[in-house]
């Protein structure tokens, strides 16, 4: 599937370009689509509804459709390339301060056939915050071009005003994703 919007007098040549594999795309989606209009609004920082997510057998008090998922059939920041990339992330700490930082450090490898970029994406999630706060929150992104087997690292400093909502200490978990199909979790916990 490729989406475009708003496309000027060489659309069609562009459209045809990514097509045929003369460009490999590395765009990202701006919004969720939704499996069905009864789940609209579906958007990536919604907040949390204090109730667990629904499968089956798992009783009433749930947070679920009857008759489709909770994920969007195409979240934000989805996009796919001609290519395939390894990622891995690595902490610099796993406690902060209120004057300390974190650098998130992400090696990436291009394990396809072409040259690619992708756009990693990092979000936050304050787990036990003591007021409503989205589920994912994207605070940082970058993008990098590699050649074909080539590898390359991106960091990411996190400060102490980017994750505080309140002065009482909370739990904050770390997620990191590449935007494709998959999402990479870091599961470790910060203390703040």
């Amino acid at each position: 599937m490729l989406e475009t919007w708003y496309l000027g007098t060489e659309g069609g040549n562009a459209i045809a370009d990514v097509l045929f594999g003369d460009y490999n795309p590395s765009g990202k989606l701006p919004m969720s689509f939704p499996y069905n209009v009864g789940q609209i609004p579906v958007y990536y920082s919604h907040l949390n509804t204090g109730r667990p997510r629904g499968t089956k057998n798992m009783g009433k008090y749930t947070t679920s459709y009857f008759d489709s998922p909770n994920e969007p059939l195409f979240p934000f920041g989805l996009g796919l390339s001609y290519t395939d990339f390894n990622i891995d992330f690595v902490l610099s700490s796993t406690e902060m301060t209120k004057n300390s930082e974190i650098v998130v450090t992400a090696n990436i490898e291009n394990i396809g056939d072409k040259l690619g970029t992708q756009t990693v994406q990092l979000y936050l999630q304050d787990i036990t915050a003591s007021v409503s706060r989205p589920v994912k929150q994207l605070v940082g992104f970058e993008n990098i071009t590699l050649k074909p087997h080539e590898k390359g690292q991106i960091k990411f400093v996190i400060k102490y005003n980017m994750i505080k909502c309140n002065m009482l200490p909370n739990l904050v978990n770390l997620m990191c994703s590449l935007a494709l199909t998959r999402q990479l979790r870091i599961n470790r916990r910060l203390l703040y």
